[in-house]
């Protein structure tokens, strides 16, 4: 597997903050934020710009909240990219209102702006945010990758039915961490 990181940007979708009740230990949450934690670091390290596309809802108009109530609300800590991440200074963060991360903002031109022709995904949920943006990606005519470690399905669906339904569906290349970080190296 070969990624040219001129061409390539890591989408980061939905990695809050406010993403997980910090009072109940579990395991698979754990090792989702250390695989996207791992997966930005190497990316920011080969090169390849860091996109965070994070929840950003607003209070009474955002169609979204009817059906999973309040989350991820702008101007709130719940809404900002999580400190697994370690956002800096060149990472880009595009606040979103919908599932999919190229609707109703302005990430198809920041990546147009930026010369990628792919994108490697990442986040939850699987079944919804990063399904959506993958969708939105494959209609942009992006070539797209996720990193199975590292989305995460927990509110409707599986993460193995969310899976092939990207490959088949979106031709979505899905990899390991592994054979990312090796690609990356």
């Amino acid at each position: 597997m070969t990624i040219d990181p001129s061409r390539t940007a890591l989408l980061v979708v939905d990695v809050l903050a406010g993403g997980a009740d910090d009072t109940v230990y579990d395991p698979a949450v754990e090792a989702f934020a250390d695989a996207c934690a791992r997966v930005t670091k190497a990316c920011r390290d080969a090169g390849v710009q860091v996109i965070c596309c994070d929840d950003a809802h607003r209070a009474g108009s955002d169609h979204e909240l009817a059906l999973w109530g309040e989350h991820g609300m702008a101007g709130t800590e719940a809404a900002a990219p999580a400190d697994c991440l370690d956002v800096g200074p060149d990472d880009i963060v595009i606040p979103k209102r919908r599932y999919d991360a190229f609707f109703g903002t302005d990430l198809d031109i920041t990546l147009r702006e930026l010369g990628v022709c792919d994108v490697i995904v990442i986040g939850c949920d699987t079944n919804i945010c990063v399904l959506q943006t993958l969708a939105g990606a494959f209609y942009r005519c992006y070539g797209t990758m996720l990193v199975s470690e590292a989305t995460r399905t927990f509110l409707v669906g599986t993460q193995e039915g969310a899976l092939e339904y990207c490959q088949r569906c979106f031709g979505t290349r899905v990899v390991s961490l592994d054979e990312l970080l090796e690609a990356l190296a």
